[in-house]
């Protein structure tokens, strides 16, 4: 009986990876380009020199003016507005990251040479810091170990976020760790990253017009 459970476990088990791999490999190229479009995908970008290849494009239209949008995407970090992601799920790995609802003025000095914190400076010392490499007002922002977070405006009230993240060359098994767990990863938490900028840039905007 006993062996007759554990057989019946390992064809669960196995049954349960096979079907994870193939919904991963059915849904990879939706989400590693979730929301853009193929121009905004052959585009060229700033910070495209920095990487290998573009691990994903994912794009989101927001109802505010890219000078409402810029703010919010200019303050994030750890340590200053969080990543309006989910929070949640980023302090079960203790990055202490709280997330803000409001522009703060004293966060909005970045510029190209600073570094934008990941994680608790207390728990991962300086090893989540990542450099801003390039920075245009109302435009891009490019970190690197990141990627570049495009701005660009539709039309008076309407702007369009991009965020391109940057792929290196990796041996076989990061590939393999990157397609199973990694990349899924990365999807979940950059869309509600730029799903809650949006919220919140959209909601500021409307309050102040």
């Amino acid at each position: 009986m006993e062996k007759e459970n554990l057989s019946q476990k390992l064809v669960f088990t196995a049954t349960a990876l096979v079907g994870y791999v193939a919904l991963i490999a059915a849904a990879r190229r939706w989400y590693l380009q979730w929301g853009a479009t193929a121009d905004e995908i052959a585009q060229p970008l700033p910070g495209d020199e920095l990487m290998d290849h573009a691990s994903a494009n994912h794009a989101i239209t927001i109802q505010a003016p890219v000078q409402a949008v810029w703010p919010w995407l200019k303050q994030i970090g750890q340590d200053k507005a969080g990543f309006y992601s989910y929070s949640f799920l980023e302090n079960l790995v203790a990055a202490d990251i709280h997330n803000t609802n409001r522009v703060v003025p004293e966060w909005q000095h970045l510029k190209a040479g600073d570094t934008i914190r990941l994680a608790s400076k207390k728990v991962y010392g300086d090893k989540p810091l990542l450099p801003v490499v390039a920075l245009e007002e109302n435009h891009y922002l490019v970190l690197k170990g990141w990627g570049a977070f495009v701005l660009k405006p539709l039309d008076s009230h309407t702007s369009r976020l991009l965020i391109r993240s940057h792929g290196r060359r990796y041996g076989w098994g990061m590939r393999l760790l990157l397609f199973l767990l990694l990349d899924p990863i990365h999807f979940l938490m950059e869309r509600r990253m730029l799903i809650g900028l949006k919220e919140r840039a959209e909601r500021a905007w409307q309050q102040d017009t």
